[in-house]
C-alpha cells in the first residue's frame, strides 16, 4: 500500500493536555509506518501550513514524543488565526492544498475547538472539489467544554480539577482570616459563553454554607441587586463569601460585565477582567473588604495537577484520529461518549464535522440551581468523573520535567505566501 505523509497542527488557546493529543497522533502514525511516512507539524498552527513553515517530527526521538504526554502548552506552537470565508478567499484554502501536494501530505489532523473544526471541514470540502485525496480529521480540544456531540472536551477536565482545587484552597485561606480581614473573595475563570469552568468551582463545596457561596454563569443574566443581596447574606451568615465568576458574565441585554471594547483574531469580544469589576461592585454597594484573582493562563497550563481522566482521553482522541483516517473516514472528529457515570466508563465514536463546526454547547438549565447561583446534583454527577485521578509529571530538581524538541524545519518548495 502506498505511503504518504501526515500534517498535524494545534489551534487556539492551548491546554494542559493538548500535547498528550499530539503524542497520541504521532505515536499512532509511527505504528503505521507502512502507510504513513513522515509527520509534519505546522509551526504556529495553520499559519505554518499557509507559509510552508513545517516541522519535521520524524527527527524527534520516541522519548521526546512520549514526554509530550506530560508537557503543557503547545509544543509546535498554536495560533488564533481564522481562515477567511471559502467563497471569497478561496486562495487561502488553495494554498493549503498546494503545500500538502508539495510535501505529499494526504492526512490532515487539526487539534482545536469549534473554529478549527470549521477549518478542517472546509479544507476537506475544497480538497474534494480540487480532486486532491486528503483525509481531514479534527482532534477535539477546548478548556471551555463547549464542543457539541462529544460528552466533554479534552482539556476541560484538567481545568475543572485546577479550579475546584483552587477554590477549595483559597476558601480555606479566606475563612481563616475573615474575622479581621477579607470578607469577599472573587475568582474569575475562563468561559466566554458557556459556564462549564465556573461550574467546576462548585465541586469544592457540597453542604450548606460551604464555599463557593455564589457561582455566576454566562447562561444566567447578571442581576446586580440579586448578586449583592446574596453576597451580603453569605457574609452575615458565614463570616465571608467566595464567588466563582465566569469571564463571560453578562447583563440581560447581552453586554459583558467586562467588555474591553476590542475583538480578537476570531472576532470574539475581548473581555477585560470581570473579577475586579465585580469586586468593585461589592466595595461600592456593601463596603466589604475584598480580594480577587484571575486564574487566566494558570488554569489551562497546570499540567502538574492534571486530571488523569483528561490525560487519557486527550491521548485517546489523538490515537483514534489516526485510526479514523486510515479507515478512510473523512471530515470527522473522534468524540467521547459517556457509557456510565458510576462506575465512570467512556468510549470514542466518530462525529461528522458538519455537526460540530461553529456550534457551541452551553450549560443545560437543569445543571444550574434554580436560584441561578450554583450547580445541581445532575451537574455534579456529570463533572465529578472528569476530575478523577492524578497523573503527575516526572519531577527534576523540584520542577516538572517537560519535553524538549528539536523542531527541525522542513525545506520550503513553494514561493512565499502573504497572510
Amino acid at each position: 500500500m502506498a505511503q504518504h505523509n501526515a500534517f498535524y497542527a494545534q489551534s487556539g488557546g492551548v491546554t494542559a493536555v493538548i500535547n498528550a493529543s499530539a503524542c497520541g497522533v504521532i505515536e499512532a502514525c509511527r505504528r503505521e509506518s507502512d502507510r504513513i511516512g513522515k509527520v509534519y507539524a505546522g509551526h504556529n498552527g495553520i499559519i505554518g501550513a499557509l507559509t510552508e513553515d513545517l516541522i519535521d517530527v520524524s527527527q524527534e526521538t520516541d522519548e521526546a514524543i512520549a514526554a509530550l504526554r506530560h508537557t503543557p502548552g503547545g509544543a509546535f506552537g498554536s495560533c488564533r488565526y481564522k481562515l477567511k470565508d471559502i467563497e471569497t478567499h478561496r486562495t487561502q484554502y488553495e494554498r493549503l492544498i498546494e503545500v500538502f501536494k508539495a510535501h505529499d501530505i494526504r492526512y490532515f489532523f487539526y487539534n482545536g475547538g469549534g473554529d478549527s473544526a470549521d477549518t478542517c471541514l472546509k479544507v476537506s470540502q475544497l480538497s474534494e472539489k480540487l480532486g486532491y485525496p486528503l483525509t481531514a480529521i479534527h482532534v477535539p480540544k477546548t478548556v471551555d467544554n463547549d464542543l457539541p456531540i462529544t460528552d466533554n472536551s479534552p482539556g476541560f477536565g484538567s481545568v475543572a480539577k485546577y479550579i475546584a482545587t483552587s477554590t477549595q484552597e483559597a476558601s480555606l485561606d479566606i475563612a481563616s482570616m475573615c474575622a479581621t480581614s477579607t470578607k469577599v473573595f472573587v475568582l474569575e475563570v475562563m468561559g466566554r459563553h458557556a459556564g462549564w469552568i465556573a461550574a467546576s468551582g462548585a465541586l469544592a463545596g457540597k453542604g450548606e454554607g460551604e464555599p463557593p457561596h455564589l457561582v455566576i454563569f454566562p447562561e444566567i443574566h447578571f442581576n446586580r441587586a440579586a448578586v449583592m443581596k446574596r453576597v451580603d447574606e453569605a457574609v452575615k451568615k458565614y463570616g465571608y463569601c467566595v464567588i466563582v465568576v465566569s469571564e463571560g458574565a453578562r447583563y440581560e441585554d447581552g453586554t459583558f460585565l467586562a467588555d474591553s471594547g476590542n475583538t480578537d483574531a476570531f472576532g470574539h469580544r475581548q473581555l477585560g477582567g470581570v473579577a475586579p469589576t465585580l469586586a468593585g461592585m461589592v466595595k461600592q454597594d456593601l463596603g466589604y473588604k475584598y480580594h480577587w484573582a484571575v486564574a487566566d493562563y494558570l488554569q489551562r497550563a497546570a499540567r502538574h495537577l492534571a486530571s488523569k481522566t483528561d490525560v487519557e482521553q486527550a491521548y485517546a482522541v489523538g490515537k483514534k484520529a489516526v485510526e479514523l483516517a486510515l479507515e478512510g473516514k473523512n471530515a470527522m472528529m473522534p468524540a467521547i461518549k459517556r457509557v456510565s457515570d458510576d462506575p465512570y466508563e467512556w468510549c470514542i465514536e466518530a462525529a461528522p464535522l458538519a455537526e460540530v463546526a461553529n456550534r457551541e454547547k452551553f450549560m443545560p438549565r437543569d445543571f444550574i440551581r434554580e436560584d441561578g447561583f450554583g450547580i445541581t446534583d445532575a451537574c455534579r454527577r456529570y463533572l465529578s468523573p472528569l476530575i478523577q485521578g492524578e497523573d503527575f509529571p516526572p519531577f527534576e530538581n523540584g520542577l516538572p520535567k517537560v519535553a524538549h524538541l528539536k523542531l527541525a524545519k522542513v525545506e520550503r518548495k513553494l514561493p512565499a505566501f502573504t497572510l
